[in-house]
This record gives C-alpha cells, structure tokens and sequence, in this order.
C-alpha cells in the first residue's frame, strides 16, 4: 500500500483542518489506519486510529473530543477532522496502514505501511 497524506496547512488556534490520506496499491479496505504526529524534538506519537471497517476508533487522550478519525474504503481514502486546534498540535502528521490488533493500534509498529507526513502548524 502506497499512502500519501495531505491536507496540513498553517492554522490559527480554535480553527480546523482536515487531513487525507489516498491510498494505492493494495486494498486499502483490508486494513487498520492510523494517524501519528512528531513534533520537532520529540518522538512520534499516536493520534488515531480506525479498523479496516471503520466500526472501532481509538484517540490519544490529548486529542480526544477534538479529533475525529474516519475513512471511506470506497475512495481508498482515510481522513482525520481535526478541530479546537492548539499550539501544542503542532507537528508532522503521518498516516499509516497495518493489521494491529488490541493496543497495537497505539503504537507504530502495529502498522507495515507509511505516508509521507503532511506539516500542520497552529499559531497562537
């Protein structure tokens, strides 16, 4: 599976942003996605993530309430709407594909398959 995010963009804080993230090459449907961040700095860390069905959803506590994780297998796409936005949200956001199961979903060695990061910057 070949990924690739897009969407990032500079945003002041309270406003929003919508990533996406295109998938090509296998079936995209037969997996789990997750959307990570890195700041600079600071190691990569989970955000969300979603089942290949899109029946389960899984957020970092710092996200949760803000951040919606979605997909529709029918476009090979998987989206991340991302709303109150902070500051401290910015980063390097990565998307990936895999077959985690149980709390691998939160960790990125869960996933086989990479996107490329798309930069969101929130002013204060």
């Amino acid at each position: 599976v070949q990924l690739q995010a897009s969407g990032g963009g500079l945003v002041q804080a309270g406003g929003s942003l919508r990533l996406s993230c295109a998938a090509s090459g296998r079936t995209f449907s037969l997996y789990g996605m997750g959307w990570f961040r890195q700041a600079p700095g600071k190691e990569r860390e989970f955000v969300a993530a979603i089942t290949w069905s899109g029946g389960s959803t899984y957020y970092a506590d710092s996200v949760k309430g803000r951040f919606t994780i979605s997909r529709d297998n029918a476009k090979n796409t998987g989206y991340l709407q991302m709303n109150s936005l902070k500051p401290e949200d910015t980063a390097v956001y990565y998307c990936a594909a895999g077959s985690p199961t149980g709390t691998n979903y939160y960790r990125s060695a869960g996933y086989y398959y990479w996107g490329q990061g798309t930069q969101v910057t929130v002013s204060s």
